[in-house]
């Protein structure tokens, strides 16, 4: 990797920083409804379902703080890299005990790793997050994030030119539950998790700065719908841990399957589309 772009963060090491939050049973009413459920997931005083703290301790900086892609200039766990373009990888989460909504949490963030690589499409640094999320005094949750950045030098991924939204993917596993997200159900998450990155809601910037063939599906909306067949065909049994990766995007009007397998104490979940067999993987380890 060039010592140029590791040498940007050398220097960089940001200190932990703690936020508190009500986990008001708002937002969890609110992905149910983006969801189409029947009725909420949680109510006040029920267990969070897996990875729906990202509904929380949201942070809402004022216009001026974006940069020209929606993203923060600057924040304390972004690397100061120049023209920073950011991507989701993948993550980590080991569950004690879930969080309960209508109880206030607390959240300590800080960072794990950083690690320059070279890929294919050019320079690229590998961060970590890690938060650790605390009820009562105790620790319930703890969770890694892991985000790619480079720095807009190099050539773009390669994507499919159109995206087909007639094709639809079969299913490989039991449980499979099918979504085709539109524009609106883009930028209502977006909303809901305090997303302002343009490859979400503005279609000219990801054709022409980003290089996508149209708005791109959120990775933590592949990763929470990695995990709703297991959450809805086998409500009893109590998440421990999950790892899950992000492969490949996905895009605005693709037929999307998410399926899962359960033997013994796992489940095996991924994201298809027509395209490709493995947008997301996650593996989920039960208590």
């Amino acid at each position: 990797m060039p010592v140029s772009l590791a040498s940007y963060v050398e220097s960089w090491h940001p200190e932990p920083v703690a936020d508190e939050d009500a986990l008001s049973p708002g937002p969890a009413a609110a992905l149910s409804a983006l969801l189409d459920l029947p009725d909420t997931a949680a109510g006040s005083g029920q267990p969070l379902p897996p990875l729906w703290q990202w509904l929380y301790f949201l942070h809402w900086p004022p216009q001026q703080s974006l940069g020209p892609d929606g993203h923060l200039r600057d924040a304390r766990f972004l690397p100061p890299i120049p023209e920073r373009r950011r991507m989701f990888a993948g993550g980590r989460c080991e569950i004690t005990e879930p969080l309960r909504l209508g109880e206030p949490a607390e959240r300590i963030s800080s960072l794990a790793a950083v690690t320059p690589k070279q890929g294919r499409s050019g320079a690229l640094l590998f961060v970590t997050e890690r938060q650790e999320f605390r009820q009562h005094g105790r620790t319930c949750l703890v969770e890694e994030q892991d985000i790619v950045y480079r720095s807009g030098h190099g050539s773009a991924p390669q994507h499919p030119t159109v995206p087909d939204n007639s094709s639809v993917p079969r299913p490989e596993r039991p449980w499979p539950l099918r979504l085709q997200p539109d524009e609106t159900l883009l930028f209502r998450f977006s909303a809901l998790t305090a997303n302002a990155h343009r490859i979400h809601y503005d279609a000219p910037y990801c054709r022409d700065i980003e290089g996508y063939p149209g708005l791109v599906v959120h990775g933590p909306l592949l990763a929470l719908l990695m995990l709703e067949p297991v959450r809805r065909n086998a409500p009893e049994r109590q998440v421990r841990s999950l790892s899950y990766r992000l492969h490949r995007p996905a895009f605005v009007g693709e037929h999307l399957l998410a399926d899962a397998t359960s033997t013994g104490g796992q489940a095996q979940l991924r994201i298809a589309t027509h395209r490709e067999a493995r947008h997301a993987t996650a593996e989920v380890t039960f208590a």
